[in-house]
């Protein structure tokens, strides 16, 4: 295997790591609310500002990040509270507009409140970078790397091992159900917004010290996440996972491949033929219906 291929492969499972992170997001706000978040993405912006904000201020690092992620998860309670809840009975096509609309009203009151210049974090891991079979890797996508696996881990004793996990996993597979054994759908629905958030938190300020911080750079990540969500099936946690490391490998080799140019298209790209020839996802049963 060459030095050039291992390198594309590393970057990719480093950046599916994040598509996976967000994707987990979007599925688990979908199964539960029943909508699409399009504001996903703007959570990561809201996270990797702040963040960034706090620590220009003379913030430790570690606290900085700490309280980022706390203040998009709390954004993200703030958003269902005031633009969901009060709409939940309303359509589907409804509700993506609102989430849209979500997202453009966060881009703007970022901009207003941070401006338009680019932000930073510092590097969590200083250092020159590992060499491995030919390939130089940064100690920071080491970082986000070990941050993705961590929170993947943690999402699976969640799950797993939580009663809070467990009820969030009953209301994602039937609503209706889960109100008959005495769960609140409206309390995991706030639940699943915190989760999301806090996981584009988590992105967020694991990415900001590599790509820096903007208003705007929510956007398209949060598409991407959005693109693996929809490999995955869309209902599917392993699903998502799954997605987002495949999008981020298969993107990474396509850029390296082919041309960087094409970056961005290659994962619409991908969106297309899945909605045309798979619409269920990688992992989702051909006579799967979401109830």
């Amino acid at each position: 295997m060459s030095s050039d291929l291992v390198q594309l492969l590393f970057s990719g499972l480093t950046v599916g790591g994040i598509y996976a992170l967000i994707a987990v997001g979007f599925v688990t706000i979908y199964n539960v609310n029943g909508v699409i978040n399009f504001a996903q993405g703007e959570f990561v912006m809201v996270a990797a500002m702040s963040g960034a904000a706090m620590t220009s201020a003379g913030a430790p690092l570690w606290i900085a990040c700490i309280a980022a992620i706390l203040v998009s998860a709390a954004v993200g309670a703030v958003a269902w509270r005031l633009a969901l809840y009060p709409a939940r009975y309303s359509s589907d096509v409804v509700l993506i507009i609102i989430t849209i609309g979500l997202s453009t009203t966060l881009r703007g009151l970022a901009q207003l409140l941070w401006g338009s210049s680019p932000l930073t974090i510092p590097p969590f891991m200083a250092g020159e970078p590992v060499s491995f079979l030919g390939a130089v890797i940064p100690l920071q996508d080491f970082f986000i790397g070990g941050i993705a696996l961590i929170c993947m881990l943690a999402l699976f004793v969640f799950f797993e091992r939580t009663a809070m996990g467990s009820a969030l996993r009953a209301c994602m597979m039937n609503r209706e159900v889960s109100r008959l054994m005495g769960i609140s759908p409206n309390r995991m629905a706030l639940l699943s917004f915190v989760l999301g958030a806090g996981l584009a938190g988590a992105v967020g300020v694991s990415v900001a010290p590599v790509s820096l911080a903007t208003y705007d750079m929510g956007l398209m990540i949060g598409l991407k996440g959005f693109v693996a969500a929809v490999l995955g099936g869309l209902v599917s946690i392993p699903g998502a996972v799954a997605g987002g490391v495949l999008l981020g490998v298969l993107e990474s080799l396509g850029a390296g491949l082919v041309s960087s140019g094409y970056k961005d298209a290659i994962a619409f790209l991908i969106l297309l033929l899945v909605l045309i020839f798979r619409p269920q996802g990688i992992l989702g049963a051909r006579s799967g219906k979401r109830v």
